[in-house]
């Protein structure tokens, strides 16, 4: 079985982390969010990519689920007596992943290709791909007027009330080809526990993205459980949208190419109405803050799938 897992940051490379600990790697592929990415004091910052790599690398802070494990501040604290801004939190050896980032890129290189060798340089042996090698910027429209995603989720810590999003350059972008033939090839996708506004939103948003998944096997994980998003601002945004926060509400954002939908059993309740959609429920604990957890519903998911896969769908 040939699977994709689409990922945003910490939630998303908490999952594939649990895959790729029982798949061989030439099996697994990780598409991850580039709408995070942005310009700090002139390098090219990837946090959703950087988190995937350095989970899947085995050297990402367990505490934060971001960044690098025992990082040092010393480089942020310089800039700081410079009188640059410090508010995004860079350490110093992920500040070297964003410094040659930045250099390969400006040899010319796709982000694609650049993420390719990061990842080869620490061991990673799992495929993980940019959504897009073009820039997609995430644009937050709030009360207080539009903000760029870093702007509103770092530097102001998700406080003002959300009204909308869209995405700059996304005229341009298209899905990066390893990205697609990696979806072309899957037999399963694995929509991660991962922000859907956000997170998912931007991949989803690119042209063909959605009739790709329609052609697959698709399950999600839910990112809310009982009301509350397992990390992030999901079930705020939700809340501030008019949508209330829900296992159900992402089912039903998911619902045009969802096969499969993973609830905790804390939304044990939902899974009839779940069902009702036309989708197959899976009730379990979706908690994976440990390797043991995300190997346990990793194989909890590929059982559950070989169990159904190539029926008919119930809907």
């Amino acid at each position: 079985m040939r699977l994709v897992v689409l990922s945003g940051g910490v939630g998303g490379a908490r999952m594939a982390d649990g895959f790729a600990r029982i798949l061989p790697p030439e099996l697994l592929a990780v598409v991850v969010n580039t709408g995070d990415d942005f310009e700090w004091h002139g390098l090219r910052v990837c946090p959703d990519l950087d988190t995937v790599m350095y989970t899947l690398a085995g050297i990402a802070n367990p505490e934060t689920g971001w960044g690098i494990a025992g990082d040092t501040w010393e480089a942020l604290e310089m800039l700081g007596r410079y009188g640059g801004e410090t508010w995004f939190r860079v350490g110093d050896r992920d500040l070297a992943t964003h410094v040659y980032r930045t250099f390969l890129l400006g040899q010319g290189l796709r982000l694609s290709e650049v993420a390719a060798r990061l990842c080869r340089a620490l061991g990673v042996r799992v495929a993980v791909w940019p959504m897009s090698d073009e820039p997609v910027r995430t644009i937050v429209d709030t009360e207080e007027g539009p903000l760029p995603f870093q702007e509103y989720f770092v530097r102001r810590g998700c406080q003002p009330r959300v009204r909308g999003f869209r995405w700059e350059g996304l005229e341009r972008a298209r899905l990066a080809p390893e990205a697609r033939a990696a979806l072309e090839e899957a037999d399963l996708v694995v929509i991660a526990p991962s922000n859907p506004y956000v997170s998912i939103g931007p991949i989803l948003a690119l042209p063909g993205v959605p009739e790709l998944l329609k052609e697959r096997t698709v399950v999600a994980v839910s990112p809310i459980l009982g009301g509350r998003a397992l990390k992030g601002p999901a079930a705020k945004m939700m809340a501030e949208l008019g949508e209330a926060p829900s296992a159900l509400a992402v089912a039903r954002r998911y619902q045009a190419f969802l096969d499969g939908f993973v609830l905790d059993r804390t939304d044990a309740a939902l899974a009839p109405a779940v069902a009702a959609m036309g989708i197959r429920p899976l009730v379990t604990d979706i908690l994976i803050l440990d390797p043991a957890a995300r190997l346990r519903l990793a194989e909890e998911i590929l059982q559950w799938v070989a169990s159904w896969a190539g029926r008919p769908s119930p809907r």
